[in-house]
């Protein structure tokens, strides 16, 4: 069929293509179930940076998925009921690669044209401007390959299972390679400019092979060289630029971007995840600079006569379970992220042989542990908030069950902590005291807040806090989270559980603040 445009038979009796064209269109259906897959959840990824990982931005990212695919797979059956020429549907997949390789150049300024937004409708305009066209366009793949290959209509019913069995296996494979290789591999917009590549070549070679059109392929490589070329350009956007900050390292995690910025007039050395700074480190000093630190490992020895053992549920940086352990404490650590261990050990002066380190999720290792422990530790983010489900009562039963009688749990989170916001704060005191006879909240207006919840009667401190070894510059917002409690409004929140729990929802505004706050602060200039 070489040399003219192969079309779908205009009769029951017109044949059906075969041989290498065949086999080929069954190629094609599963490389774009993949690179559909591919595409839903890489574009959440994408936007993390700008939008955080909660569930608004899933939401956005599915739903315009499920939308792209219904008007795909509609405009599809439009498109070869009209001309079965598969020249039609193989510049459509042209045009989803060049235009997906578009969207990694022009990914941040729609994300920063759509972060004034509140949250759910930012991440959904944002999804739709970058994925609805690529995604709709790939989507006319299925109809359209079932009315080529058939030439009877005895013959529907094993096309349709064939095509469908072949785009999901696509989509299977599609989902493993996302999930378990390649972000943890590549950066995400490599993964997605390689997957416009691959879309493009499958297009070309097309043309090249059953329909060589000068005109045809003329116009096709201008498509393909502006597409990929700015693709090339925009993952070239993802080095690091700011005057004041250099970027010492920068990696991709199945739990987000991770990132190692120094100061260029100060010893000072950033953590960030997604953006979001983890932990400020002095260099000279070996010390954190950061309040909630020091608060952490201060809070649990302030209110526990001794600290024998400590389970620490995150890691990050290893700043304060390496410091518990230099004081005798005997220490597990749950971290989540293996993709952390070998970045805080190079640039943060980690030995993880100081403490036992675990990977796992923290809920998952509570409920199998078996071990008590003085004080556990709950400093996990994902993103601009600890993960939910870490946060219900079920969550804390589990953890006061893994405690000592007199022992306390010191969980630090972003609660805000003005009566007008407060939901999230009210909400976890809320829970905790449903699990906990005690409870105590210290933090400063602005900045972390701590929870300290013990199964004793009462809390007080069994020792006075020691400031010797704090960072002078974290000095005096150490000093005034120490001596400031608070007492969120029980009325404000709810008792959040495994079932029902909508603190995301709630609290969206302020995360929405604070994520918008940390994007501009990264802002490429």
């Amino acid at each position: 069929m070489k040399g003219r445009e192969a079309s779908a038979p205009t009769s029951p009796a017109s044949p059906s293509p075969f041989g290498t064209l065949r086999l080929y269109l069954y190629v094609t259906a599963g490389v774009t179930g993949a690179a559909i897959m591919i595409i839903e959840i890489l574009g959440a990824k994408i936007l993390a940076p700008w939008f955080g990982t909660s569930h608004f931005v899933w939401t956005a990212q599915i739903a315009v998925t499920l939308v792209a695919l219904a008007v795909g797979y509609y405009a599809g059956g439009k498109l070869v009921g009209g001309s079965a020429r598969l020249g039609r549907l193989y510049g459509a997949i042209v045009i989803a690669a060049a235009y997906l390789a578009l969207a990694i150049a022009v990914r941040e300024w729609v994300a920063y044209l759509f972060l004034q937004l509140p949250l759910a409708a930012g991440s959904l305009l944002s999804s739709v401007f970058l994925f609805f066209a690529p995604l709709s366009l790939l989507a006319m793949t299925g109809p359209f390959l079932v009315r080529v290959l058939t030439s009877a209509v005895s013959e529907v019913g094993g096309n349709v299972g064939r095509l469908t069995s072949v785009s999901t296996m696509g989509s299977f494979l599609g989902t493993l390679a996302i999930g378990y290789v390649l972000i943890p591999l590549l950066p995400n917009s490599a993964t997605m400019y390689a997957t416009a590549a691959l879309l493009a070549v499958m297009g070309v070679c097309y043309f090249l092979v059953w329909r060589r059109r000068s005109s045809t392929l003329a116009g096709l490589a201008v498509i393909v060289a502006v597409g990929l070329a700015s693709g090339a350009w925009g993952t070239s956007r993802e080095a690091f630029r700011n005057p004041s900050l250099v970027e010492i390292y920068r990696g991709n995690s199945n739990f987000g971007l991770l990132q190692v910025l120094q100061q260029r007039d100060r010893p000072y050395r950033y953590y960030l995840t997604d953006y979001l700074v983890q932990n400020t480190y002095d260099v000279t000093q070996g010390r954190s600079v950061s309040m909630f630190t020091y608060m952490l490992q201060g809070l649990a020895q302030a209110y526990t006569l001794r600290l024998q053992r400590v389970l620490c549920i995150g890691m990050g940086v290893g700043i304060v379970p390496r410091e518990l352990a230099r004081e005798g404490a005997a220490v597990d650590v749950v971290e989540i992220n293996p993709d952390v261990v070998p970045v805080a050990e190079k640039y943060f002066d980690l030995d993880p042989k100081g403490f036992r380190l675990f990977i796992a999720d923290g809920r998952q290792f509570l409920n199998t542990s078996t071990e008590r422990y003085d004080a556990v530790i709950l400093d996990a983010f994902n993103g601009d908030s600890s993960p939910s489900h870490l946060m219900t009562r079920e969550a804390f039963m589990a953890i006061r069950r893994a405690l000592n009688p007199d022992g306390v749990l010191v969980m630090n989170s972003f609660a805000d902590l003005d009566p007008s916001d407060d939901y999230a704060a009210a909400s976890i005191a809320r829970t905790l005291r449903s699990v906990f006879p005690s409870l105590r909240v210290h933090g400063v207006r602005g900045g972390n807040t701590l929870f300290v919840a013990s199964p004793r009667a009462e809390l007080a401190f069994l020792k006075p806090p020691s400031f010797a070894e704090v960072h002078p510059d974290a000095l005096d917002e150490v000093r005034a989270a120490f001596n400031t409690l608070w007492e969120p409004d029980p009325g404000h929140g709810v008792v959040l559980t495994d079932d029902h729990n909508p603190i995301e929802f709630y609290d969206a505004a302020n995360r929405e603040r604070y994520r918008r706050t940390l994007a501009l602060s990264m802002r490429n200039r």
